[in-house]
């Protein structure tokens, strides 16, 4: 996948790493960078859902109830998306795959559809960087832009430099909760970390610093030559 216009035709990008990692703002670059979509599963279950498609109509009183959508799911409605023109020359993964049968279906997708290989991004920042991350986020209740009042204040407290919209924090985002979701994001995603290592396709990138530091970190392990 090539900055300007994609080296690999067909070529897959998983980010994997914690929540507060920066991978939301770095696959919105990456898909701006290389001109491929960025799928997102929660989007594309909602998706489904207010479309009344099949698959939809399947998912909607799982996810009514709170459960997860089982993985065979979430795997056709993945299929089905890669059928789309506008995945012709890749795509970049975030927040899936999170276990080690979703990772291995997703292997089988991408080899049925000529993607081979993914190239997987692991975003690594210490746990204590990641508790200030988390604690400290405050998302617009009316644009939706987000800052960090330890590291990206608004000028005025909890008030939106754009439109004057109130800062909220997030139920899941307060420090009681924090820890624990840590905690169970890493029991959870360790034998994927392994699983990718052992197959040669982990990148690790350092996701610390400027944003713009990351994402050349993130170019360079994307465009390197396998």
């Amino acid at each position: 996948m090539d900055e300007a216009q994609g080296s690999r035709r067909r070529q897959a990008v998983i980010f994997l790493g914690p929540p507060g990692a920066g991978k939301g703002t770095q696959a919105a670059e990456l898909s701006r960078r290389c001109g491929v979509p960025h799928l997102s599963t929660g989007e594309m279950l909602r998706e489904h859902i207010v479309q009344n498609t099949e698959l939809g109509k399947l998912a909607k009183p799982i996810m009514h109830r709170g459960d997860l959508v089982p993985d065979e799911l979430v795997l056709k409605m993945v299929e089905k998306q890669l059928s789309r023109p506008d995945y012709e020359r890749g795509f970049l993964l975030d927040g899936f795959p999170r276990t080690l049968p979703q990772a291995e279906g997703l292997d089988r997708l991408l080899e049925t559809g000529g993607f081979g290989k993914p190239v997987v991004i692991h975003f690594m920042v210490q746990p204590n960087q990641l508790l200030r991350r988390l604690a400290g986020r405050r998302t617009c209740t009316v644009c939706g832009r987000t800052y960090n009042v330890f590291e990206r204040p608004p000028q005025v407290p909890n008030v939106c430099d754009d439109d004057g919209g109130a800062l909220m924090q997030r139920k899941d985002d307060s420090e009681e909760i924090v820890g624990p979701r840590l905690d169970a994001f890493y029991k959870q995603t360790e034998p994927l970390v392994e699983y990718y290592r052992s197959h040669g396709l982990l990148e690790d990138v350092a996701a610390i610093g400027e944003v713009e530091t990351v994402t050349k970190a993130v170019m360079e392990a994307v465009c390197r030559p396998r």
